[in-house]
């Protein structure tokens, strides 16, 4: 028991930015006090706000500018209403509304309006249940309504007020997670001007002249607090819901109480309230999954053309060793023919030499079907009518001269492999499941900040048609390489069409960076006293 006899030494360090904030508490509950009414009581809201803005260890100088608040306007009424009230009605408030927020912590973190609206209605309760149990409690009740109405009444006051201020907390302490484009600024700006001249127009003067107008006015009030929140989400709901009740409020005619229906009024409110942040917060939840699907989407696409591009490259490595080997067996077998020249042996020479010739042109004609290196320096179109491919489809003899327009060379590398593959395949799918010659076709164009090419391979009698296994082994083979240019593929009538389109880039200086075969440089993918 030494500790009875020594005392308790408490230590307590005051911050003056505490002391600072708990006046600036104080004052703001006061000023919001001033345009408040029963069924619109801001200084609940600005309780729970700054419960919601300031940390935890700020709390105890939010609950000394709470008592300060309250010093100032129950103090003058002891001698009316006795001490005992003073203090018991004043006491237990803020620590209600403290555990309240505390107790939200975690399902305001996992979502925003829910966690709002049930903070809102836990404090609205228990705060009017507080005030005028502890009233009732102490006198007889006086008043004509009853407990219930009375409780509904302040608890719709209270909840209005959390529901104009607390959104808007939260907007702040979440900005930095919040983008914010001059676009949805002057949405904002827009919508809040809209509102703010038609409740000026709908500021009630004396009822005998504009009562109806005024009343036709205040519905059209929450239009622009709805296209805001359709186009910004709960972050337009929060601004609209304030913007809504303070000018419903501040518009009230507090002085003609029987121009209107303080509960249905009330009601009205706090309904159009939730309706409003529940909307928000369902559009807020569909835009953020479509932006995710948006940047999965784009993700998946990267990755295909980076895949794509990654078997390109290995392609062309191995074109290059090819080039190596056939202009090594050219050099020996020419060396061979100087050799058989200087021995005399001309005619074995000369054969020997035709067949290295033709054996050559055909193993570099095999290895630019490999990889068409003359993508690479001269674009797509060269690509297609030299080398492997312009042999192997005139051996054919049943494909026509390809019908090429626009410049190919504007586009990426990546675009071009890509159409240079695609269209190869296409031909193949339609040469080896069809009959009949063949037409092919291919345009490059540019559209805003579009760019991309339309191919086209299609049976040259126009009244022919693709059979049912050709249309699915074509949108089978080519459609993994169309997709990740965002491109479509199309087989229908008689022909197989091909449209693979990008984001118009930066120009380039060409095809792909050049490099040395086996060595390795990779490509870049890209009642009781009323409210006091």
């Amino acid at each position: 028991m030494q500790w009875w006899k020594d005392g308790l030494l408490v230590r307590i360090r005051v911050s003056p930015e505490g002391l600072v904030l708990a006046l600036v508490y104080a004052v703001t509950c006061w000023g919001a006090r001033k345009l408040s009414l029963d069924q619109f009581f801001l200084p609940a809201g600005v309780r729970v706000a700054a419960l919601l803005l300031c940390p935890p260890r700020l709390w105890p100088y939010l609950l000394i500018g709470e008592y300060a608040y309250f010093a100032h306007l129950r103090i003058p009424l002891i001698s009316k209403y006795n001490l005992t009230w003073v203090i018991l009605a004043s006491v237990f408030l803020m620590p209600a509304v403290m555990l309240i927020v505390r107790l939200h912590r975690k399902l305001l973190a996992r979502t925003t309006i829910v966690g709002v609206i049930s903070i809102a209605v836990c404090a609205a309760t228990i705060i009017s249940l507080l005030n005028l149990g502890i009233s009732y409690l102490l006198w007889e009740p006086l008043q004509n309504a009853s407990f219930i109405t009375n409780v509904l009444r302040y608890a719709l006051g209270d909840f209005t007020g959390i529901l104009i201020l607390a959104p808007l907390a939260l907007l702040w302490i979440r900005r930095a997670e919040e983008q914010w484009t001059p676009r949805s600024v002057a949405a904002v700006a827009g919508a809040l001007a809209a509102m703010l001249v038609v409740g000026l127009q709908a500021t009630p003067v004396p009822a005998s002249i504009t009562a109806p107008g005024s009343l036709q006015l205040l519905l059209i009030l929450p239009i622009p607090a709805i296209a805001l929140t359709c186009l910004l989400g709960w972050r337009g709901a929060a601004i609209g819901v304030a913007a809504v009740n303070m000018i419903l409020g501040v518009s009230t005619p507090a002085d003609h109480p029987t121009a209107f229906d303080p509960a249905t009024f009330a009601t009205q409110q706090a309904m159009a309230s939730i309706a409003l942040l529940l909307l928000g917060a369902r559009i807020t939840h569909f835009q953020n999954q479509h932006r995710l699907r948006e940047e999965d989407g784009r993700a998946a696409l990267q990755l295909a053309r980076n895949s794509h591009l990654a078997s390109e490259m290995d392609l062309r490595e191995r074109a290059a060793h090819l080039r190596q080997l056939g202009d090594g067996m050219d050099l020996s077998l020419s060396e061979m023919v100087n050799w058989l020249h200087a021995q005399g042996h001309h005619a074995v020479a000369d054969s020997l030499r035709h067949t290295s010739e033709v054996h050559s042109r055909l193993f570099r004609a095999q290895a630019s079907m490999i990889y068409p290196a003359a993508l690479e320096r001269l674009g797509l179109y060269v690509a297609l009518q030299a080398g492997g491919v312009r042999e192997a489809w005139g051996n054919t003899h049943r494909i026509n001269r390809p019908w090429l327009m626009g410049d190919p060379c504007a586009l990426s590398p990546g675009l071009q492999l890509a159409a240079y593959r695609s269209i190869v395949e296409a031909v193949s799918i339609l040469l080896g499941n069809e009959s009949g010659q063949l037409t092919v076709r291919a345009r490059c164009g540019r559209l805003g900040r579009q760019q991309g090419i339309l191919l086209v391979a299609a049976m040259l009698d126009p009244r022919r048609r693709l059979s049912q296994a050709t249309m699915i082994m074509a949108t089978d083979q080519l459609a993994g390489r169309v997709l990740a240019y965002r491109g479509t593929i199309q087989c229908q009538g008689n022909r197989v069409r091909i449209c693979l389109i990008e984001a118009v880039s930066a120009p380039q200086t060409g095809a792909y960076p050049v490099r040395e075969a086996g060595r390795d440089n990779p490509l870049d993918p890209i009642g009781p006293p009323s409210r006091i």
